[in-house]
């Protein structure tokens, strides 16, 4: 069984999200992709992740997913209702999954650059192959193969780098701007009817 997890915050999910997990279904044998939004992620302001905000990210990338029959989402990190480490999410996985393979992880190069300073990372890079898209035009190939030869497992995917960022979507939105050109339809029209942000 080949797992492939998107993990993160989704503040909101948009249109990069999307192309990046169509591209890692296309070039990489996955039945299946499950994006794990975080509920209190460690590295962020836990003012800004509610529980109100965790709903809200929940059904925004189920609506942004509901047209593509390979992606699904699980709530996973909200049931502990604790900040969510990428560490116990793949053991608890591993666990009910019965899986005794690695299980593959999508992340931006930004996070897998900090990646050493992550809960249990040691332990973690035993569990996990990483997928990693680009996050900025600056890449330091160098920093990257220190990582592969500490034992970090990951593969670089070609796509390439998006100018979209979660932040940029909220900015637009306080500055009333339009959204509906960096995050799919239904995501716009429910932030809107929902007020979010």
């Amino acid at each position: 069984m080949k797992i492939c997890l998107y993990q993160g915050t989704f503040n909101p999910i948009h249109n990069a999200h999307i192309e990046v997990a169509k591209y890692v279904k296309e070039h990489f044998d996955f039945e299946k992709i499950t994006f794990v939004p975080a509920f209190k992620p460690p590295h962020k302001a836990s003012e800004d992740y509610t529980a109100d905000n965790a709903i809200h990210r929940l059904n925004m990338i189920q609506l942004a997913i509901e047209e593509y029959p390979y992606f699904d989402v699980t709530a996973i990190e909200f049931l502990r209702n604790k900040p969510s480490y990428t560490y116990d999410t793949i053991v608890q996985i591993k666990e009910i999954a019965g899986c005794e393979e690695r299980i593959n992880i999508i992340i931006g190069t930004d996070a897998f650059e900090k990646i050493e300073s992550w809960y249990k990372a040691d332990e973690l890079k035993e569990l996990v192959n990483f997928i990693l898209f680009y996050r900025t035009n600056n890449f330091d190939n160098k920093l990257f193969e220190t990582l592969k030869a500490k034992g970090y497992n990951y593969d670089l995917m070609q796509l390439p780098f998006m100018d979209i960022s979660s932040t940029m979507v909220r900015d637009r939105i306080k500055q009333n701007k339009e959204i509906y050109d960096i995050v799919p339809l239904r995501v716009a029209e429910y932030i809107k009817q929902n007020n979010v942000y």
